[in-house]
């Protein structure tokens, strides 16, 4: 005699749980498995706290003090600087020496460009915060890379107003520069008086045209922009900036820095200017004041026969985070330096959920309810993935005496977004990981090693600059990219490696890799989970 057994199961619901129906019926019960365990909920709550703890109460207590003119000491927001921001809503660094006359409607600027000099910081000097000593500074002749000197077009000389020049550099040759983000490369080398550079401006309405040329004879055009909003009379004429020089000294552990000021001198000569207005004399003006946080002096111009000389100090560009900014900045991010102590806690509960029915012997209760594996891992991982994300809420900080980097709507959403999804991946690959490794404290420490230890080896400084980018390149930790803000700018030399606060990979980029990673842990587990027996 043959007896039929049927297992329990909910009115409708089918032996192997097919359709949108079964399938719901069982993300609701492991949704109640996942909440009737103390444990569980207790470790997801350690996991909030060390988010919010870390990310939020520890950046808000960072307070700046200063002391302003009249000896009064300051602190915080008080001691923050004016910071311009650009014509997208960025901030930027909008300081160097503008040599100006107006020009109304359609005009043209074209100049040669015999020399470009400059002397910085000595390669360990440290510039007090206070300024330099009397004296200044220890000086040595030579060009910061992004050393800059040219012509321009400029809406007004109000920091941070719309702009368009072309120009000379110490390092990356000829380049056409615009709105503080825009820059587009010309001829390469550095101007010299064996090797001059051509340089010419063509405005016609808000369209700037800029061309190079290395004899004044065969122009090349480097690009055509618009600026939104340019009013009819501009401010053009030559200009000259040069950036802080950064020093970096790497260890075990990280890099210090030292930084110090950097100024540039270019000579101009076949100078030509046409256009409504052009007939007027020079007018010389230190953008963003006579001198810079550093105590040195913005610059200067001469008139020399047919040659006119500019010297200056500072940059045009956008402002990002990092050594040598002279800002005390934070990016939104920051708020976020909790989600990597956090991570840990998911991860131990995410890899838990799964191997804790191996270790009771549950699972097999569990198949036999719903012989599809599938169906169960997915219905686990969409209970772990949507208590991660809808738990854990990313505040914005603005730190006490810490200028926060403005970005776009859509770069915060995005930040926002992508650290919940960030975490919530994190612990679909525990769940996945539980399912092949059956066993909680390896589930656990393949977790923590596949993504937390290649972010702590990179923070570390423990392997070379280029070993820890591919780290972040190739792991699941890669999927911290999402969380970057302030985009690599390639006319803004800065340090732009992890130590430095920036990720190898886009923030998309980074976040596909993980993905990669956890479709290819999750494919695993549902062979592996098919294969074998409970």
């Amino acid at each position: 005699m043959t007896a039929n057994i049927v297992l329990d199961r909910p009115v409708g619901a089918s032996a192997d749980g097919d359709g949108p129906g079964g399938f719901m019926r069982l993300v609701h019960a492991e949704w109640t498995k996942f909440r009737t365990v103390r444990g569980w909920v207790i470790w997801m709550i350690v996991a909030v706290f060390l988010f919010l703890f870390i990310g939020v109460f520890a950046a808000g207590n960072i307070s700046i003090g200063c002391v302003n003119g009249q000896g009064q000491q300051k602190t915080g927001r008080a001691c923050l600087p004016y910071v311009p921001l650009g014509p997208g809503g960025e901030a930027v660094t909008d300081n160097f020496y503008f040599v100006r006359k107006p020009v109304t409607g359609a005009g043209t600027i074209t100049a040669r460009v015999i020399s470009l000099t400059g002397k910085h910081a000595s390669g360990n000097s440290h510039v007090p915060a206070g300024g330099p000593a009397a004296g200044g500074p220890p000086m040595t002749p030579g060009l910061v890379p992004w050393a800059k000197a040219g012509i321009i077009i400029k809406a007004s000389t109000k920091q941070g107003s719309v702009y368009a020049a072309m120009m000379v550099t110490g390092s990356h040759g000829v380049r056409m520069q615009y709105n503080f983000t825009g820059d587009i490369a010309g001829l390469p080398g550095l101007a010299s008086v064996s090797a001059p550079r051509w340089l010419r401006l063509v405005r016609s309405g808000d369209m700037i045209t800029g061309y190079d040329s290395a004899d004044g004879a065969h122009w090349t055009q480097v690009g055509v922009v618009s600026l939104a909003g340019l009013p009819s009379t501009v401010q053009v004429g030559f200009f000259a900036a040069a950036p802080t020089y950064v020093h970096i000294s790497p260890f075990f552990g990280g890099a210090s820095f030292a930084s110090g000021p950097s100024a540039a001198t270019a000579v101009f000569d076949h100078v030509a200017v046409s256009g409504t207005g052009s007939g007027g004399t020079w007018t010389g003006d230190a953008i963003g004041g006579r001198s810079g946080p550093d105590g040195l002096a913005r610059g200067g111009f001469g008139v020399v026969g047919p040659r006119l000389r500019v010297t200056g100090s500072g940059d045009i560009a956008p402002a990002v985070p990092g050594p040598g900014t002279g800002l005390p900045s934070a990016t939104i991010e920051r708020s976020l330096a909790g989600g990597f102590a956090g991570l840990i806690a998911i991860v131990a509960v995410a890899a838990m959920f799964f191997t804790a029915e191996y270790r009771r012997g549950l699972i097999r209760t569990t198949l036999a309810a719903s012989p599809r594996r599938g169906q169960v891992l997915a219905a686990k991982a969409v209970v772990i993935g949507a208590v991660v994300s809808i738990a854990l809420g990313v505040p914005r900080e603005r730190g006490e005496g810490l200028y926060v980097l403005p970005v776009s709507t859509f770069t915060e959403a995005r930040v926002i977004v992508g650290t919940a999804a960030l975490l919530a991946l994190a612990a679909v690959f525990a769940v996945a990981l539980g399912a092949v490794l059956r066993r909680s404290a390896a589930a656990i420490t393949a977790g923590i090693v596949a993504i937390v230890m290649p972010f702590l080896l990179a923070a570390l400084g423990v392997f070379p600059a280029g070993v820890s980018a591919w780290l972040l390149r190739l792991t699941p930790a890669a999927g911290f990219a999402v969380q970057q803000s302030i985009p690599q700018y390639s006319q803004v030399n800065k340090v732009y490696t992890f130590v430095g606060g920036y990720y190898p990979l886009e923030p998309w980029a980074g976040f596909a890799v993980l993905c990669a990673w956890v479709a290819a842990a999750v494919i695993l587990a549902m062979y592996v989970l098919r294969r074998r027996d409970a």
